[in-house]
């Protein structure tokens, strides 16, 4: 749902579920010139917090890192300008669900 969501944006898309050993990346897609790197969150319910807010400092580091593993393996040292979008999915699947998207989430 959230890659179908970005590639309506025009995003093209690269891979999903991208892992090693430093953790996985949901959502792999470029935009334009920018390799961008989604988290995606899901929650049915919100009344015990938006899924947007998941995503922690924590993870965001941890996500960093998985980026970067990405970006040696795939790139070498000449990266493309990245970024790390967020995706937060809330609602029944099947019965038209919020979805929120921040751009350059951190």
């Amino acid at each position: 749902m959230a890659r179908l969501h970005l590639e309506r944006q025009g995003f093209d898309f690269i891979t999903a579920n991208y892992q090693c050993k430093t953790g996985e990346i949901d959502l792999i897609m470029r935009d334009r010139e920018v390799l961008v790197f989604v988290e995606v969150r899901y929650r049915k319910e919100t009344h015990l917090g938006n899924p947007l807010e998941t995503v922690t400092y924590s993870k965001q580091r941890k996500l960093i890192r998985t980026a970067q593993f990405f970006l040696q393996q795939h790139f070498g040292n000449q990266w493309p300008p990245c970024r790390f979008d967020v995706i937060g999915i809330s609602g029944e699947l099947d019965n038209s669900p919020l979805i929120e998207w921040i751009g350059n989430a951190f």
